[in-house]
């Protein structure tokens, strides 16, 4: 099992994300949290994958001067990917109504990369669902966003609340990385870092 697997080592989760943490208990593995602001800036040029890619290797690249030879540092990032365009966190209650009416009624991808990383090695992998909406009123979107408040999610939704129910139609690929994690993958990669 990863739990004896992880023994000798100290797993560090890099990330705020309740549904991040929330995934790491569940794998049934110890580990602390550490967390470091880093700007989420990006070069203009990368494009989807490249993008989470870029910003789980940046955030990483922040803690790696705490690390000890024992520790497993992992990271995150999530984004919506439409009409080529990123959606992170939206900045307000607009911000999160016009990418929500952005989405509404259309296909879009949601991409999460993760870096596992020691002071010897680093792993980066990422995952793409495709999410298609449903067609969403303005008071659907306004009823959200007044009680889910969904300020820290990419994309301004959360699958795993009330918009989930209503708005998802279909979903192809993984259901844990659109709620912030692909964790199966993780899983894997954490099994084959630490032979």
């Amino acid at each position: 099992m990863l739990k004896e697997k992880l023994k000798d080592y100290n797993v560090i989760l890099a990330s705020g994300s309740p549904r991040r943490q929330k995934f790491m208990k569940e794998l049934d593995i110890d580990f602390e949290i550490r967390l470091k602001d880093v700007e989420e800036v990006y070069p203009e040029n990368l494009q989807g994958a490249e993008i989470t890619d870029y910003l789980a290797e940046l955030k990483a690249a922040a803690l790696l001067d705490t690390l000890s030879d024992n520790d497993i540092l992992i990271t995150s990032d999530t984004i919506v990917w439409h009409n080529n365009k990123a959606l992170g966190k939206p900045t307000d209650k607009n911000d999160a109504f016009v990418m929500l009416k952005a989405l509404s009624g259309n296909v879009h991808e949601v991409i999460t990369s993760v870096c596992i990383k020691s002071n010897s090695k680093s792993h980066i992998f990422n995952e793409t669902t495709r999410v298609s909406f449903n067609t969403l009123s303005d008071d659907e979107i306004n009823y959200y966003l007044d009680n889910y408040r969904p300020y820290d999610k990419a994309g301004a939704y959360g699958i795993q609340e009330w918009i989930g129910l209503v708005a998802i139609a279909k979903i192809e690929g993984s259901y844990v990385n659109v709620v912030g994690m692909p964790v199966d993958k993780v899983y894997q990669h954490l099994i084959t870092f630490t032979k």
